[in-house]
């Protein structure tokens, strides 16, 4: 699942690949409102940390988009 963030002030969105499901995923954006961070992984292992009062947006897309390149069979 794609996921697309905001930040306030900043011209560039974050965009991550995660393997949450779009329910865990609002419940992380709902929290990250009411705490101090919204903190969500990618499926490579990789950490995204942003500060709640920085969060303009979170963009969730559930449909998965073909790969480009080459696979192997």
């Amino acid at each position: 699942m794609e996921v697309r963030i905001g930040v306030q002030h900043v011209s560039r969105e974050i965009t991550i690949e995660t393997d949450m499901t779009a329910d865990a995923l609002a419940k992380a954006v709902a929290g990250a409102m009411e705490g101090a961070t919204f903190d969500i992984s990618d499926t490579k292992g990789r950490r995204v940390v942003v500060p709640s009062g920085s969060l303009a947006y979170v963009e969730i897309d559930e449909a998965t988009k073909p790969r480009v390149g080459f696979g192997s069979s």
